[in-house]
């Protein structure tokens, strides 16, 4: 497990202790199910409810001996039970306790990080409508292209992290079941209302059908959202990253009183946790794959799969939550630079309203084509040339015919190119 990053809330949740009591709970509710099917004596039921229990320190002992995980649990809670622990793990095989037990705390794992990504969405929901007015450029292929607002931007990623609570919600959907149906999922020693009773008190559902694992498609559909979740902020940083560079800085991390950039350099201030969110969107790329591969197990089960899920189950959830607390910090504490924004607007003297005199000469009449290749000869002289555009483009003798000195200066104003912000953001509640 990545333990740097683990938080005690999620941590807990994929503890041996937290594993080891649910699959404590399992084990008594089944036996209760079972003392409801006349199958248990009620007495002996009463035992186990009140002292059943376990040690982890003392499973450990036990399994390094019978090499079996769930053997050893068991000898361990038989022996603070006694006798009455003979109906324990009655018709059950070791999978029915352990893939319920491991579904339960996928489902705790989810809504946690359900509950991180309401705070993000809810951050960025209050960062979008502060700069849903700030004006700064827009780029493709890294190049300037025309003026949006910063707002349009924290609206965007707010928009995609709604998308991946949605995902979260149905991928918790789909691991939120449970299986005791026996060693190839047929009853064999088992009623079917044990299952039922158990799943229901457990808030999980009964899966339809089940070998003698639950079916791993489920479990890589858990792993592969988060891993979406995570590539969705490593693009957030990512462009943060860039928007903090020295030749741009229109953001930056906030940058707290102590802190230092660099060993070398005390001049340092360097984007790290957006460059650590982006390192860890590739660990949860790889549990995905990892999840993926376990997707295909020979037959009705084998175990090639388990070894695997002690590893990316954990890790997985550890990384995204770390991910989401640190993420959202950042977004929170963001420092803004318009007056570099607008300095940035202004660097290409006025190119970024190209489109505007192409769209006014083709409302005049003029061909596509044609009106696109005199705009073009104008920007690609201030590109090489450094000519001034706006200059050139008045005096171009085909524009002039059909633009006006007047129609030609209102080309190059950004405040109609930004006209549908308030209807945009209106779609989000801003």
């Amino acid at each position: 497990m990545i333990e740097r990053y683990t938080h005690p809330e999620m941590g807990n949740i994929w503890s041996l202790e937290n594993e080891f009591r649910t699959m404590l709970k399992v084990e008594v509710l089944a036996c209760e199910a079972m003392q409801k099917l006349g199958e248990i004596p009620e007495e002996a039921l009463r035992e186990i409810q009140t002292k059943a229990n376990f040690s982890v320190e003392r499973i450990k002992e036990i399994e390094a001996v019978t090499n079996h995980d769930v053997i050893a649990f068991l000898n361990n809670v038989a022996e603070y039970v006694g006798d009455a622990s003979k109906y324990i793990h009655k018709g059950l095989t070791s999978s029915d306790v352990k893939d319920t037990a491991l579904c339960y705390m996928m489902v705790q794992a989810a809504d946690l990080l359900l509950r991180h990504l309401e705070n993000f969405h809810e951050v960025l929901r209050r960062r979008a409508a502060e700069h849903k007015y700030t004006v700064m450029i827009g780029r493709t292929h890294g190049v300037h292209a025309e003026p949006m607002t910063l707002g349009l931007k924290f609206a965007l990623w707010m928009d995609e992290t709604n998308r991946g609570i949605e995902r979260l919600k149905q991928a918790r959907e789909f691991v939120r079941v449970g299986k005791l149906s026996g060693a190839v999922g047929t009853y064999s020693n088992i009623d079917p209302f044990v299952e039922e009773y158990v799943c229901k008190n457990l808030g999980l559902v009964p899966a339809k059908l089940a070998t003698q694992v639950i079916q791993r498609d489920r479990h890589a559909g858990f792993i592969t959202t988060l891993a979406i979740i995570g590539s969705s902020l490593e693009k957030m940083a990512t462009e943060i990253r860039n928007l903090q560079r020295t030749d741009i800085r229109e953001v930056e991390e906030y940058f707290s009183v102590g802190q230092k950039g660099s060993s070398a350099m005390p001049h340092k201030r360097n984007p790290i946790t957006c460059e650590k969110v982006s390192g860890m969107a590739r660990l949860l790329r790889g549990y995905a794959i990892a999840a993926m591969e376990d997707i295909a197990l020979w037959h009705e089960r084998d175990i090639s799969h388990s070894s695997v899920e002690r590893v990316i189950l954990p890790d997985a959830c550890i990384a995204l939550d770390h991910m989401l607390r640190k993420f959202t910090g950042i977004i929170d504490k963001l420092l803004v630079y318009p007056e570099a924004m607008l300095a940035n607007l202004n660097k290409t003297g006025g190119l970024i309203f190209s489109q505007n005199i192409l769209v006014a000469l083709v409302d005049k009449g003029v061909l596509r084509e044609e009106a696109y290749n005199w705009v073009q000869r104008n920007a690609m002289s201030r590109w090489i040339d450094g000519a001034d555009f706006k200059i050139n483009v008045m005096n171009d003798p085909d524009i002039k015919k059909y633009l006006t000195a007047l129609e030609i200066e209102q080309c190059f104003d950004p405040k109609p190119m930004l006209r549908n912000v308030d209807l945009i953001m209106s779609r989000f509640g801003l």
